[in-house]
């Protein structure tokens, strides 16, 4: 029907038109109800119009919905270099594979049809942190944050055994990782450090904050003599160092110990009642006699300094067949704080030795020690046993057993080095799991 046949507002119906029978036989209709008629046959052209069209248009697809964006998760998101970490994702590219980007490694994964993974990483050793993470696909990436922490173990403290461990190490001191490694061995840091020092050198403030810091008691071996010289050395005679030759050096030690003002353990000549130091007598010119004024001339400028904070060693070697008399060395308990033994299980590494067992190897110097200097504790200055001739793992537990049980020793400091045999805590397994048991031993006694 063409609309133009239309009239609209002019009192005429279209020709054709049926009149309903109620609007036969009378006037012609009015203007109001021939619009109404010609609206409501309008509304249906155009109502039977749209369903035409509607017929026609193609139809519309309805608006696709955004992809979510892909995401990247790790379990965990924190530890230390070289942690294994689960990196997980949604939202990538599906059933297509893709790679994991952790510094300069890579590791392959597969998505799912829902465009999902997960895959095993291992941070790299070397990572600093925060480490950026990222998963790819071909054309989708995503990246989270790993954040890498120290990685350093725990380092045991220092226990308040009665019976105290100490340790001397190739590096000193300042040789912290080796210090780390010997507290990890043992299962306990040490209360103390033993390190060397000649009459060549400054006074070791350095050492002393290093060992301070750990929580230890450095002890000084001061030795009178020119390091490596050789055991003919007359400038340090022992008559030289009492007629005050070195009083200008050794007040300035004195300063420096009693400006650093925290407790030090200066074990000044050691091992004196031996045939291998410059300072024994016997040897180098030195007099019997000299030893023990040489001591007490060092000990008066040092104490003159005010130096308060210093304890004196003093340290002979387990006395043996031919060993220098104790009793004419003692410089006497004024002089003395701590008195000491120096003694090592040799085994069979030498020609000369045989194995000892630790109360064979101590127990007749420790009687000495206890009858010139009653009431003073006793240290166990150097030890260590050879792994020839016996079990040292054994010694090592029985070396800890018998010295817990003398209850004015104090401690013993463990020479952990390779020298003249490997006298280290860990020259074997065996050696290192005994020593650290038999210090969990006495700590839990």
């Amino acid at each position: 029907m063409r609309l133009s046949n239309l009239r609209l507002g002019s009192g005429q119906v279209p020709a054709g038109t049926e009149l309903t029978r109620g609007q036969r036989g009378h006037q012609p209709i009015a203007g109001t109800a021939v619009f109404r008629i010609v609206r409501n046959v309008v509304t249906g052209l155009i109502v039977g119009l749209g369903v035409t069209l509607a017929a026609v248009q193609p139809v519309q697809a309805a608006p696709a919905t955004a992809a979510a964006a892909a995401q990247v998760y790790l379990d965990p998101a924190t530890g230390p270099a070289g942690s294994a970490v689960t990196v997980s994702g949604t939202g990538f590219k599906a059933a297509t594979t893709g790679t994991v980007i952790v510094g300069s490694s890579t590791f392959s994964f597969k998505t799912a049809v829902s465009g999902s993974f997960s895959t095993s990483i291992t941070i790299p050793a070397a990572a600093p942190g925060p480490l950026t993470i990222t998963a790819k696909t071909s054309s989708i990436k995503a990246s989270s944050v790993f954040t890498v922490t120290s990685s350093t173990p725990t380092i045991p403290p220092v226990s308040t055994a009665a019976l105290r461990f100490g340790v001397a190490t190739a590096g000193g001191p300042l040789a912290s990782a080796e210090l780390d490694d010997v507290a990890r061995l043992a299962g306990e840091s040490p209360s103390s450090v033993l390190f060397y020092k000649d009459f060549l050198q400054a006074p070791p403030i350095t050492e002393m904050n290093a060992v301070r810091a750990r929580g230890a008691v450095p002890l000084v071996t001061w030795e009178p003599w020119a390091w490596g010289g050789g055991l003919t050395q007359p400038a340090y005679a022992l008559d030289r160092i009492a007629a005050g030759d070195f009083d200008a050096y050794i007040t300035q030690w004195g300063q420096a110990l009693a400006s650093w003002g925290q407790p030090v353990q200066l074990r000044f000549a050691h091992e004196m009642n031996g045939n291998w130091y410059p300072w024994a007598e016997g040897v180098n010119g030195n007099q019997s006699g000299d030893y023990v004024q040489a001591w007490r001339h060092v000990h008066d400028v040092v104490a003159a300094t005010g130096a308060s904070n210093v304890s004196w060693v003093w340290s002979p070697n387990v006395p043996y067949f031919g060993s220098t008399d104790l009793a004419g060395l003692f410089p006497g308990a004024g002089y003395v704080d701590i008195v000491a033994l120096d003694g090592y299980n040799w085994g069979t590494s030498a020609s000369w030795s045989s194995w000892t067992s630790p109360q064979d190897l101590f127990a007749p110097g420790i009687a000495q020690l206890r009858t010139l200097a009653p009431g003073l504790p006793i240290l166990i200055a150097e030890t260590a046993s050879a792994e020839a001739g016996g079990s040292k793992a054994q010694w090592n537990t029985d070396l800890v057993s018998y010295l817990a049980a003398q209850p004015d020793v104090v401690g013993f400091v463990w020479f952990h080095l390779q020298k003249e045999t490997d006298w280290r805590i860990n020259s074997s397994e065996a050696s290192a799991t005994a020593f650290n048991a038999a210090l969990a031993a006495r700590r839990a006694s």
